[in-house]
């Protein structure tokens, strides 16, 4: 169990999940530190290792936010352990319950009564003439960003070993059909369903005619090239949390994930769903159930 424990409402959660699931004779795996924070008054399993945390356990269960749960799917990825995220977050589109949700969750943990979904990683290079210096991944994207506020980044961006524009911007995001809803629906891409495979690239305030988001295949490799010849320096940002300086010359290359992340769902809503509750999109005047019901009666 991964928990935000800067916040009152997520401790407590987590002190009353573990306390559930220990009551059920169900063994929770901590953080050391975190159980600590947590002043835990149940037995739990601590580990000072947070790479292997994960290992051989059947579920990683967050109680926090979206940036919880990429910390999650960061301790999880080499393990395959699933991620079921409870949000006390903001939006939390990650998460697959809410902060009231708690007692359904503790019953279908116990019950094993959930289902495995794969969602599609990026694998991030940075290289340096020509030396590969820093190979991360991502679930949300990869985007490079200026360095210095009162610089514009000049990049050249790529697909597939072909040039396709240079751009003066203040950066570029590469995402994944997952982070679609994330920082590239800030800067303007596109929201792709999950079950499509794909790869996105959108430029940030790019001052160029042709910066339009793009969206390729996932066998597809795209990169950004930080011009040499400017003396502006970037910075690239994997899921917000992992951050590795560029200086002028440095190239960073995307592509498909070796590795999905994999994401605990407790019930088969469909995304066109999640999106109308987590944006709180107008759906009002909708006839679809309406039709639905005229047709049945008809029948």
């Amino acid at each position: 169990m991964l928990t935000h424990t800067g916040r009152e409402e997520a401790r407590s959660a987590a002190r009353e999940v573990a306390a559930a699931l220990a009551g059920h004779g169900m063994v929770v795996r901590m953080i050391a530190r975190e159980a600590l924070d947590l002043a835990m008054t149940v037995d739990v399993e601590t580990t000072e290792d947070e790479s292997g945390a994960s290992a051989g356990c059947e579920l990683t269960l967050v109680i926090g936010g979206d940036g919880t749960i990429l910390r999650a799917a960061e301790i999880t990825r080499d393990s395959g352990t699933p991620v079921l995220g409870v949000n006390l977050g903001h939006v939390g589109f990650l998460a697959e319950a809410e902060h009231d949700d708690l007692g359904s969750v503790i019953d279908a943990v116990v019950a094993r009564r959930y289902t495995v979904e794969d969602r599609m990683s990026i694998d991030v290079r940075v290289l340096r003439d020509g030396e590969v210096v820093t190979s991360t991944f991502a679930l949300n994207e990869a985007s490079v960003e200026k360095a210095a506020r009162e610089r514009m980044l000049e990049v050249v961006v790529e697909v597939d070993g072909r040039p396709l524009s240079r751009w003066g911007c203040d950066g570029v995001v590469c995402a994944t059909p997952t982070g679609s809803t994330a920082y590239n629906f800030s800067a303007g891409g596109p929201v792709v369903w999950p079950g499509v495979e794909a790869l996105l690239m959108v430029p940030i305030s790019a001052h160029a005619l042709f910066a339009r988001p793009l969206v390729v295949a996932p066998t597809s490799v795209l990169a950004v090239e930080v011009l040499a010849r400017t003396d502006s320096a970037g910075v690239l940002w994997c899921d917000g949390r992992r951050a590795v300086d560029l200086p002028p010359g440095a190239r960073i290359e995307v592509r498909r994930g070796e590795r999905p992340v994999r994401l605990a769902r407790l019930h088969e809503a469909p995304f066109t769903d999640r999106l109308v509750a987590k944006f709180g999109l107008p759906v009002e005047g909708w006839r679809g159930s309406a039709e639905r019901r005229r047709r049945g009666q008809h029948a």
